[in-house]
Formats: structure tokens, sequence, C-alpha cells
């Protein structure tokens, strides 16, 4: 089989969508090596976030002098002639989006919706961004023939803000990046700790530092409680809110806030964490809380909307918006260390279901279903 990836965000984003769309072709490429990989680049990047160094995985790029410049347009529409040139069998957009014209050249074609956040959130997002969204998901989802939805929570949010019938849709969850789920040796460890002057016992907190994830709280909670939190995501006009809540009252040793590690580094933070904490208010799914579970780490977070399909029957659940609830919490996992290692240990448990080998036969069987 030849299948096609809309890989922008392979190429040219290093967070979410980015490691989402690498990780699912490094799986597929790896399980099912019987197949061929077409990443459609719209543009060449100069740092390389994506080794093609597979013998079926190639890159491909806009082939016209037209589309190397016009490379959105190639994206929306061009693509179709080198797809069929490919001789592709099946095209999935990794983040939302097709091009128009697949059906009327017979290639088959399946889109991964990650949320729709800016429909739950809309004051988060600007009206014209709000709009170009839901265009583009919209159009995708109706004239795609299979929708992969990431969570249950995101199933229910494309039936009822994008008007799809459930039988279009399948659930495949997320897994999270290999470095996560390596063992690290005690000089590494030190090495990091050192490098970032990380406390001996430490809350972890992991994600863009912005309103929804809500990592106020956390600062909140731990006010009266004798421990360090570690706060690692890019900053934005919220970040401003923490240190200022910070400053007032006079946490300034407490909270670290870091940003710019590479993913080894990271995966050996979320070792070192006494308890990971993720308060988030909506996520389509929450990749954090699974890096935390394979770190073997225990993790406190959201009690509704998808985190319990994330945290499985073990993590702790609370009220993101009860301080008082998040604090009892954190105390009782910070004083009771067997109790952090049995929970460390279910959670290790239950997110083997988030493994590449499960999550590569799901995604086979959803292309093989068209046929």
């Amino acid at each position: 089989m030849n299948i096609g990836y809309e890989a922008k965000r392979v190429f040219h984003n290093k967070t979410g969508l980015g490691n989402y769309s690498r990780d699912l072709v490094r799986i597929l490429a790896t399980y099912y090596p019987e197949n061929h990989y077409f990443l459609y680049n719209p543009k060449k990047n100069k740092e390389t976030l994506f080794n093609t160094n597979l013998d079926n995985v190639f890159e491909k790029l806009p082939s016209t002098p037209f589309h190397k410049k016009f490379y959105n347009l190639w994206r929306q529409k061009g693509i179709i002639n080198d797809l069929k040139t490919d001789k592709i069998d099946v095209f999935h957009g990794l983040s939302g989006e097709i091009p128009t014209g697949l059906k009327n050249k017979n290639i088959k074609s399946v889109v991964t919706i990650h949320d729709l956040i800016f429909m739950r959130y809309p004051h988060l997002y600007s009206f014209f961004d709000r709009k170009i969204h839901f265009y583009k998901f919209k159009k995708s989802a109706k004239q795609t023939d299979l929708v992969i939805a990431i969570s249950e929570q995101t199933k229910a949010d494309i039936i009822t803000y994008l008007k799809i019938s459930a039988d279009k849709i399948k659930v495949v969850y997320q897994g999270c990046q290999d470095v996560f789920k390596q063992n690290y040796s005690l000089e590494e460890k030190k090495e990091v700790a050192l490098k970032y002057n990380l406390p001996q016992e430490f809350i972890l907190n992991v994600g863009t530092i912005e309103e929804r994830k809500n990592a106020l709280t956390i600062v909140k909670a731990i006010k009266n409680i004798d421990t360090k939190l570690v706060l690692i995501g890019k900053q934005t006009d919220y970040s401003d809110k923490i240190k200022t809540y910070i400053k007032e009252n006079n946490l300034e040793e407490k909270v670290i806030f870091l940003q710019g590690l590479s993913s080894k580094e990271l995966a050996i933070t979320y070792q070192l964490a006494t308890v990971f904490v993720y308060p988030s208010i909506f996520e389509g799914f929450g990749i954090p809380i699974i890096e935390a579970l394979f770190s073997k780490t225990p993790v406190i977070t959201t009690n509704s909307g998808v985190f319990p399909e994330a945290g499985g029957p073990n993590s702790v659940y609370v009220n993101p918006d009860n301080v008082e609830d998040l604090k009892v919490q954190i105390e009782k996992l910070l004083g009771n260390e067997s109790l952090r290692n049995e929970i460390a240990s279910k959670g290790f448990e239950f997110v083997q279901k988030f493994n590449d080998e499960v999550i590569a036969s799901e995604i086979m069987q959803c292309y093989k279903s068209l046929f």
C-alpha cells in the first residue's frame, strides 16, 4: 500500500501536533514495513526534525516552480497530481486538513482531528482564527472517508459541533515519544538535575503556560506546602499573572520556570519528579499525562472531560477550580511514598494500551477498512 501524509507539521512543528505526526509515521513504518509512506512537505526546513532514514519513508516536496513558490496552494489542491503520480492509495491528513479533490481521483482519505477547543472556549481564540479552524475542520470531516478522533471526548465534540455521524468516526488514542519510555542512569539524572538546579523533591507540570492549562491553581495549592513546583513550557501572558501572584505571596523560592529542554532532558525530569500535577481545564487528550505514566510518576489531574481516559483508574482526580481539593491530594501523595509507588505502578500497567504496537495496529485497520 502507498500511504501519503499531509506532513507540514512533521517537518516544521516541534511540539504536540508535530510529535503526533512524527511518531505515527515512525511506528507505522516500523511495524508495517511492507508499505510505502510518502510525506508531503510544502517547503524545505533548515532544521531537521524528522530523519527519513527508513527505506520505506520518502519526503516529497512541490514539484513545480509555481507550487514551490505558492506552497499553500499546493497543500490545498495542487498536491493531488503528485498523489496520482506516486500512486497513493490512502491520504492521511494528520492535523485536521485534507486537500480538495481526493474523491475525484479515487484516493481514499483519513483525517485526524485532535480537538475542537476553539468551539468549546471561543474566548481563547480570535474571531478570524475560529472561523478558519471551523471551516477547515468541517470541510475535511465532511469530505474524508474516515475521521480519526484522538479520544472519546473529541469524538463527542466532532458529533456535536461538526455534525458528523458517529459511524464515520473512529477513536484511536495517541501515544508518546519513545524517549519517555526509556530507563535512564543515575548519572544521567544527576546531570539533568544539576543543569537545571532541580530540587530533591518537586511537583512537575508540563505544557504551554496558558490560562487553559490552569497552572496558577497549582501555585496557589502549594502556597503552604513544603515543596517546590517546576513549570516546563512556553510562557505566555498568563505566565505574568502567575509571576505576579508568586511575587505578592513571596513564593519566588518555590516555583521554577523552565523551557527549551531537549526531549531526553524532559523525559529524565519526569522521572525525577515526585508527583505530576495537570489540572488543565480542557484538552483533546493530554499527552503529558501519558508521558508521566510511562515515566512511573504518579499523576494528579482533572476529574472530568478526557482526563480519566488518559489517566486511567488509578490516577488521582480533582476539581480543577478547587484549590483546597488539589492541596489535599498533593499533601496526601507527598506524605505517602508507598501510595505514590502503588499509583505509579498501576498507572504504568494502564498506559501500555497507548504503546506503539497497539496504535500502529489500530491505524492500519482504519486504512484497510476503506477498501
